[in-house]
């Protein structure tokens, strides 16, 4: 079999890591909005969204409906959402989002991370100049969507930009971008035009961006890696160009 059969099973491992990884942190999206709203997704606008997010990465249905069953038992631990900045190797900003049931697990693992990469974690809100925090929908580029004519229709949603993007198959997708008051009106007037969302989130989007070489980057990087292992992280933003 060979090098290229180790190669492809190395790449089908990581596919493998990284999905569970996604699944994880889908089902503690799920886990908050069922705590926050109810296991109705008819009713729980989050909770709607939190499917439709896992479903867009093949999330299994019954481990949707296994994490909706386990947070609606009255026993059942909740999450709580924190956010970590900090520089990172470089003076890279490092913005982190976490959903923990055990916060100071989650802040001293943060804060080894960057000490051990030679950075450091500061206040909450010390980056905000840094990151702006955006609505953020996805749907597929079909040949019937007229991206300029969909602009005009977006409007009423507080729609800023529109544009066409590839995902990580290569597939085409649209992105329709708001700001982080306009999320639900946004999310409303797709589901009226019937608009299949495979992804909407909250996103950090960098405002200003940190020149550095390659090799400086290749450590941003590891820290960043190491940062995403950790089941209590959500998601990791960075400011690198």
């Amino acid at each position: 079999m060979g090098r290229a059969f180790e190669f492809r099973k190395e790449r089908k491992f990581k596919r493998w890591a990284k999905m569970a990884i996604q699944f994880t942190r889908l089902g503690k999206e799920i886990a908050i909005a069922v705590k926050d709203g109810g296991p109705h997704p008819e009713s729980n606008s989050r909770l709607r969204t939190a499917i439709h997010n896992a479903k867009a990465v093949n999330m299994p249905k019954d481990r949707v409906e296994a994490a909706i069953k386990r947070a609606s038992e009255k026993d059942s631990k909740g999450y709580e959402e924190y956010v970590y900045e900090g520089y990172g190797p470089h003076g890279v900003p490092i913005l982190i989002e976490t959903a923990t049931d055990n916060t100071n697990r989650t802040v001293a693992n943060v804060r080894s991370y960057f000490t051990k990469a030679g950075g450091t974690l500061g206040k909450t809100g010390s980056l905000d100049f840094v990151f702006n925090r955006k609505s953020i929908f996805r749907f597929p580029a079909t040949d019937d969507v007229d991206i300029e004519e969909l602009e005009l229709e977006l409007i009423d949603g507080g729609l800023e930009e529109l544009y066409v993007e590839a995902d990580e198959e290569g597939n085409d997708v649209v992105v329709a971008q708001t700001s982080f008051e306009d999320f639900g009106n946004m999310q409303r007037l797709l589901e009226e035009k019937g608009i299949a969302v495979t992804s909407a989130k909250l996103e950090r989007i960098a405002l200003s961006h940190t020149d550095i070489s390659e090799e400086d980057a290749a450590d941003v990087l590891k820290l960043i890696d190491k940062i995403e292992e950790d089941d209590d992280v959500q998601a990791v933003y960075h400011n690198m160009a």
